[in-house]
């Protein structure tokens, strides 16, 4: 029987964190074993006091914030050390349909050779980008993610399916880009071959840069149509935003010098020249830290929520 562990950070999130442990303990378990994780990222609110109430988990605790990749990353050792099969790193602010992780197994048994899954993905109602354009009927049937596809011209990774109304034209299985950091099931052969999300990161792509490491070491990324989840999808780390000038402007850099074609490394280093000299304050801060080789929570000054990195850029179809 597969051991199963779900790891789920938190930071300063007790809500959503508890709205989503909730729905994971309704989670049907057929064959396999279940151990949920909470990595507390060093919250300055209530969190741990709520967190070492809540009976069937093991709570981790940051002294401080480690960002989405390194807190994830404390969580995806402990499972490792104590024998796990799968790991399911889950955002805090969704809640899962109850068959998400049968079907995720189910796909794993059926290709051996693919290592990360991710699921079909709605936006939790009333959490929609564009909420006036859907009927009542349609809301908790709208896609966020069907799939991650990487422009690899621009180095802009982005979300199959989005704002569509799910009408079961997404029903097929198959190989994508990269799995989405809101939700990724990996298999321990992986773990054991990657290794663990690159801290350098911190918050923004570590998830493709992830996926893009397990290809290359052979394995395949894939989509799970059967599997489902809901995400409170945050609006406040868009597109202009500080947060996001920083974090994306300096690893768009990290992931593309190591990763695109040597055409698209060029036109980002011609990019990043035009950014130092006409880009935003923040912009032109993440574009020095690169160079600089200032990584993890770099020089950005307060510390972003760990549900804010999911947003990045993922607004195509």
């Amino acid at each position: 029987m597969y051991k199963v562990f779900v790891v789920i950070l938190n930071w300063n999130g007790i809500k959503d964190t508890i709205e989503c442990l909730k729905s994971v303990r309704r989670l049907q378990i057929t064959n396999y074993k279940l151990q949920i994780i909470v990595v507390d990222n060093g919250s300055t609110d209530n969190s741990v006091e709520v967190l070492k109430k809540q009976k069937g988990t093991t709570l981790l605790e940051n002294k401080e914030n480690l960002g989405f990749a390194g807190g994830n990353n404390v969580g995806m050792k402990y499972a490792v050390e104590h024998d796990a099969d799968f790991i399911l790193v889950l955002n805090n602010d969704t809640v899962v349909e109850e068959n998400l992780i049968v079907h995720l197994v189910e796909a794993a048994e059926l290709d051996k050779k693919a290592g990360i899954f991710s699921p079909k993905i709605y936006f939790e109602k009333g959490f929609e980008h564009h909420k006036d354009q859907y009927v009542e009927s349609e809301k908790g049937k709208v896609i966020w993610y069907v799939g991650g596809v990487m422009d690899w011209k621009n180095i802009l990774g982005s979300n199959y399916g989005v704002d569509d109304v799910d009408v079961g034209q997404y029903q097929e299985s198959r190989e994508i880009d990269f799995a989405t950091g809101a939700c990724m099931f990996i298999r321990r052969g992986v773990i054991e071959e990657v290794g663990f999300f690159d801290e350098k990161y911190f918050l923004y792509l570590e998830d493709a840069d992830y996926s893009i490491h397990a290809k290359e070491a052979g394995w395949k990324v894939v989509f799970v149509p059967k599997a489902a989840l809901w995400h409170k999808v945050s609006q406040s780390s868009g597109i202009g935003s500080e947060l996001n000038d920083y974090y994306i402007s300096r690893n768009r850099m990290l992931f593309g010098l190591k990763h695109a074609p040597i055409r698209s490394k060029l036109a980002l280093i011609r990019e990043s020249l035009k950014i130092l000299l006409n880009g935003r304050i923040w912009q032109k801060q993440g574009v020095k830290d690169f160079y600089s080789g200032i990584f993890g929570k770099g020089s950005y000054p307060s510390t972003p929520s760990a549900s804010l990195r999911i947003n990045s850029l993922r607004t195509s179809k």
